[in-house]
């Protein structure tokens, strides 16, 4: 009998451990949820931000960002075209 009961109360302890990690794991996870969601949320707004920064640039200075487009096309056709 009493082997009975310390098989029992080894069940019960490595049950309450197992169910203790796995609290903890979920904690951790939820956590870790919780900053990516804020992180994205920041780098949306940093996004944002560029590109509003990015529409005034051209807005005030449209000649220079055509010349700017020109030779990035002239560029990246230089690049990709020797493929």
């Amino acid at each position: 009998m009493e082997n009975q009961e310390t098989k029992q109360t080894t069940i019960d302890t490595t049950a309450k451990a197992a169910h203790e990690a796995v609290d903890r794991i979920a904690g951790a996870t939820n956590q870790a949820a919780e900053a990516i969601g804020e992180k994205g949320k920041q780098l949306e707004q940093t996004q944002q931000q560029l590109m509003e920064d990015c529409r005034s640039y051209v807005r005030d200075n449209p000649m220079q960002s055509v010349g700017m487009a020109v030779a990035a096309g002239f560029l990246l056709s230089r690049i990709l075209g020797d493929r």
